[in-house]
């Protein structure tokens, strides 16, 4: 039988994954590849603030579980974090968020220095600053496909194996990833009766769930020495990672509303100012009187909504069920996932994993 892990030492055992991957990316060779100065202070922004590092420790974790060394999986690991930091930086940008774990977004940084440095307008402030996040975005997105390549240099596993792993991030993640992204973005113009929960569940799963299924088989290929194509207990740790992923999003949706603004490092409320259409939305909505289905139609999508209406509006989406709704729906895949571990061969790592599900929907930050 697994042996049990406590919430205390997953959060132990993920902190010392998240100390090895962040001292892999803050190797002093990776700096000498990126220029000028104040392109490559964005293109670190995010890599230097603490994050959850959720999707690379569950790669090492399904790594382990598969039967493999983490070390061998460490290049990929980090690879996956640093692929996740660009979805962040063009996302920000997408969204007009200005705060990301506690610090100015990387295109509201370089919009400040653009005024101090250059001594530029408002308005030349905010291009410089969005052209600066495009590129280091697109930088880091390149970068992350050179430390997953990494995996080969080790020598211990087959190189053919991280070409196809490879090929899955760029020619399915990728614009998988985006699809959803996209879809979020078009959503917001739709009116909220046009939209199924079907859909927005859909377009969760593109835009967060593919990722965290590519970390679960990557670290589960690289630890079995298994092709993606061919990954055997692989592919149920990549279903389990991909449900926990949407959980994952879900939980986001509900801490969006309801969290701790300090502990989540960036504006509660910010997905009603930005019209985002969630489950929490959608479900309340359809419950709503006429009065208030007109109060959340004034309020979403309206960047200048004051913080008194914002309460309200959180208020109405509680008392409605939308976010009690929600949490149902993000036990139910977790729920789902759990089945996949069966399949796992028992292991510490299994046990690492089945917390690993439990702090993704039960997190405050």
């Amino acid at each position: 039988m697994t042996e049990a892990v406590s919430r205390n030492d997953f959060l132990n055992e993920l902190k010392q994954r998240q100390q090895r991957v962040d001292a892999y990316l803050a190797a002093p060779r990776f700096r000498d590849w990126f220029g000028p100065d104040r392109l490559a202070n964005a293109i670190f922004a995010y890599v230097k603030r603490s994050g959850k590092r959720l999707r690379p420790g569950v790669l090492l974790f399904a790594c382990g579980a598969a039967g493999g060394e983490e070390e061998d999986a460490l290049p990929a690991a980090a690879a996956v974090e640093l692929f996740h930091t660009w979805t962040l930086v063009h996302d920000d940008l997408i969204d007009n968020d200005h705060l990301r774990r506690g610090s100015p977004t990387v295109h509201q940084h370089a919009a400040d220095c653009a005024r101090t440095v250059f001594g530029c307008s408002a308005a030349e402030a905010r291009d410089y600053g969005r052209d600066v996040a495009v590129l280091a975005g697109d930088v880091q997105q390149a970068w992350s496909i050179a430390l997953l390549l990494e995996v080969a240099a080790t020598g211990r596993v087959d190189p053919a194996l991280v070409v196809q792993l490879g090929r899955k991030l760029t020619a399915e993640v990728t614009p998988n990833l985006i699809r959803g992204e996209m879809l979020d973005v078009e959503y917001g113009f739709l009116p909220l009766a046009s939209l199924s929960e079907r859909e927005i569940l859909e377009m969760l799963r593109l835009k967060t769930g593919v990722l965290y299924e590519f970390a679960g088989l990557a670290g589960a290929c690289i630890g079995a020495r298994r092709p993606p194509d061919n990954p055997g207990v692989g592919a149920d740790i990549a279903a389990f990672t991909g449900l926990c992923g949407t959980a994952f999003q879900l939980q986001d949706d509900i801490l969006g509303i309801t969290g701790d603004e300090v502990a989540l490092g960036k504006p509660v409320g910010s997905d009603l100012r930005e019209g985002k259409r969630t489950t929490i939305v959608l479900h309340a909505f359809a419950r709503a009187s006429a009065a208030q289905r007109r109060f959340l139609n004034d309020v979403l999508g309206r960047p200048d909504v004051g913080a008194g209406e914002l309460t309200a509006a959180r208020d109405l989406l509680l008392e409605l069920g939308g976010v009690e709704h929600t949490a149902v729906l993000a036990r139910a895949y977790l729920d789902r996932a759990l089945q996949h571990l069966e399949a796992v061969p028992e292991s510490r790592y299994k046990a690492l994993l089945r917390r690993w599900a439990d702090f993704m929907v039960s997190r405050s930050f």
